[in-house]
């Protein structure tokens, strides 16, 4: 079985001043805690949105299009009802770009301090987007980034072009693949 798909719910054990019950469970594919204020997953379900406020959640994006298959319509409204900020930039699949990037950084710089859940369809999108600003921005250490990309996936055609050209127009020598 595929790795962005093996799981449809993850444990997550989260610690600390996030008001989250320890040991809830997301109820979404590929979830990967990054740290206590961030988790990547793939589209929660309609429940799971319900409970985000319970788990901590202040702040929720949304990287895939609305048109997908399995988007919930009215996210927006699950989550405005628990007192939850959505911030939705929409990135085709096939045509990730740098002013998404941009977007997304902008987004998590903004909401610092707070507990978010940056999302997709599967955690494609999500995890690699979060893997550059964890870089970019945060200067972390790109292999230690890296590996919650690799839980999920291995990114080729124009994803692997977007992780490679922003990583070396930002001077990070890294080559994961």
């Amino acid at each position: 079985m595929p790795p962005f798909r093996k799981s449809l719910a993850a444990l997550l054990l989260l610690m600390g001043g996030t008001g989250a019950v320890m040991g809830q469970v997301l109820e979404a594919p590929n979830v990967v805690p990054i740290d206590q204020m961030l988790v990547t997953s793939g589209q929660p379900s309609r429940a799971a949105l319900g409970s985000l406020r319970q788990q901590g959640f202040e702040a929720v994006l949304y990287l895939a299009p609305s048109s997908v298959p399995d988007a919930i319509a009215d996210e927006p409204k699950i989550l405005a009802e628990q007192g939850i900020e959505f911030v939705h930039i929409p990135i085709p699949f096939g045509k990730p770009q740098e002013g998404h990037f941009v977007a997304v950084s902008e987004a998590l710089q903004r909401l610092k301090g707070k507990k978010v859940l940056v999302h997709c369809q599967v955690n494609m999108r999500a995890s690699s987007m979060v893997f550059l600003y964890r870089t970019i921005t945060g200067g972390q250490d790109p292999g230690n980034a890296y590996e919650s990309v690799s839980k999920v996936w291995s990114p080729h055609g124009p994803w692997r072009s977007l992780l490679q050209t922003q990583l070396k127009k930002h001077g990070i020598n890294f080559e994961p693949y």
